[in-house]
């Protein structure tokens, strides 16, 4: 048990965790850990947040931003540059889609998305009215994650969640469970936070499914940045 919670916290995350052997079983054992990991980073970020709660808004976001980075390590960040390159220089093809998320090279699209989600983020964070609305994205986007695998075909061989299809259906279940009843406790925001990410994930797993017929670790990465940026607007439309 405690070896995959590891796992998911050395992989999602840059925080120091004690070094423990990532064979598949152990992998597959971190999957439904994601959305406590999420909670932890929300927790983090919140805390942050809490802390600049004096320094002018614009300057207080930006850190609490490049906190949210560098404690993940920019991973999802690269997915969606990936994915953003491949899903326009594809051009509809599924094996040129495939290929172009493997190149290193970040191209213009991959460009952009990074500038429109760090700039989608970054204008959120100035008008959050509570540091404490920082654990629902997170969290929701790394419950997303849980909820992918359980229902859409990973098409990468031997690609970074391989193997993590090996992952018990039942206690990932109940992680996606756990992910919605906190997020249910901040009320009508918790609700307006639920649907966004909701949302976001159904309309992008529907594009990767037409376009791939399943997704990839590159495509899972966009989704979770794409759910954290969504989130955070749609509790500002709320408020």
């Amino acid at each position: 048990m405690m070896r995959g919670l590891l796992i998911a916290f050395g992989f999602l995350t840059r925080l120091p965790v004690p070094r423990v052997t990532w064979d598949e079983k152990g992998q597959a054992a971190s999957l439904k850990w994601y959305p406590l990991v999420g909670l932890a980073l929300g927790l983090l970020l919140a805390a942050v947040a809490h802390v600049l709660h004096r320094v002018p808004v614009f300057p207080m976001a930006a850190i609490v931003f490049t906190a949210w980075v560098l404690l993940t390590g920019a991973l999802h960040l690269d997915g969606l540059a990936d994915s953003a390159d491949a899903w326009i220089g594809g051009l509809g093809d599924r094996e040129r889609t495939l290929s172009i998320m493997k190149d290193p090279r970040c191209g213009p699209a991959g460009v952009m998305s990074l500038v429109l989600v760090s700039l989608l983020k970054v204008s959120a964070l100035t008008a959050l009215p509570s540091a404490w609305l920082l654990l629902l994205p997170p969290l929701l986007a790394r419950g997303a994650l849980v909820g992918l695998f359980l229902t859409t075909p990973y098409v990468r061989e031997h690609g970074l969640g391989d193997a993590l299809r090996g992952a018990s259906v039942t206690a990932c279940r109940v992680a996606i469970v756990l992910t919605i009843v906190p997020t249910l406790c901040f009320g009508v925001a918790g609700a307006v936070s639920l649907l966004a990410a909701a949302f976001v994930a159904y309309v992008w797993r529907t594009a990767c499914m037409r376009r791939l017929g399943g997704f990839t670790g590159d495509t899972a990465g966009a989704m979770v940045e794409m759910i954290e940026a969504s989130v955070l607007v749609a509790l500002l439309i709320r408020f």
